[in-house]
């Protein structure tokens, strides 16, 4: 996900862009590209949030799941 680390620097180069080919249709495409860039960046920084999360519950579901065996062996000695 290291392409979307600089996502500041790619807005600003594809605003760039947008003023720059101001009189055509183009400037309205880059814009798009821009918009686009940014929701992508946010997307990929949600799915960075969520696979933590998810990584997080699973490791404590199997910190459970070890304490649970515990003490099952523990209550059968």
């Amino acid at each position: 996900m290291t392409q979307f680390r600089n996502k500041g620097i790619v807005i600003a180069l594809l605003g760039g862009l947008a003023l720059t080919l101001g009189g055509c249709g183009a400037a309205e495409t880059a814009s798009v590209a821009a918009t686009q860039a940014e929701l992508a960046a946010e997307q990929a920084e949600e799915a960075k949030k969520t696979q933590a999360r998810i990584e997080k519950d699973l490791a404590a579901a199997q910190k459970a799941a070890a304490d649970a065996r515990k003490a099952v062996e523990d209550a059968s000695e």
